[in-house]
């Protein structure tokens, strides 16, 4: 029997049901707006979807990011959304997963995320801080969060993220 849910790469049809469920889930466009500016800049690493049948019930984004004054390949994790009528039955997780493992295929190494501290340390996330990593935004300590998949060590310093996350 086939897994109920799916995760793939996005597709230009998706869009407009990406956007939907963007504002569906965060009751509000910011987040939705956030991913359509980041794909007229091209600053859009990874897109994934998850398929229920045929239909897009979630979504998850990252894009590049960078530690001021260090070499590496760096990701965000940014935003994370599933339909509200398909929430707390895996999808987020299983779209984590999936984003996380095609990271670490493409060479990234770390992954940044401003989150849930419960949701996001069952991945693997820790503390930005205890590596010397802060955030250009004013955010709370314990939802800074790494999860450092590369071979090579995150240097320290100030992370920071592509011109649409400073609209937010």
């Amino acid at each position: 029997m086939a897994a109920p849910f799916a995760v793939r790469f996005e597709s230009e049809k998706d869009i407009p049901t990406i956007h939907a469920i963007e504002s569906a889930a965060f009751g509000r466009e910011g987040e939705a707006i956030l991913v359509h500016a980041l794909r007229e800049l091209d600053q859009v690493f990874i897109s994934l979807v998850a398929i229920e049948g045929d239909s897009v019930v979630g979504h998850i984004c990252f894009s590049r990011v960078t530690i001021e004054g260090a070499k590496g390949l760096f990701s965000a994790l940014a935003p994370l959304a599933v339909l509200p009528s398909h929430q707390r039955r895996g999808i987020g997780s299983m779209l984590v997963t999936a984003g996380i493992e095609e990271c670490r295929r493409r060479d990234v190494d770390a992954v940044f995320v401003v989150g849930h501290p419960a949701y996001y340390s069952r991945f693997g996330f820790t503390l930005a801080s205890e590596i010397g990593i802060k955030c250009e935004f004013d955010v709370p300590a314990e939802a800074f969060r790494v999860i450092q998949i590369g071979r090579r060590r995150t240097p320290q310093g100030v992370l920071r993220y592509p011109a649409p996350f400073h609209q937010l």
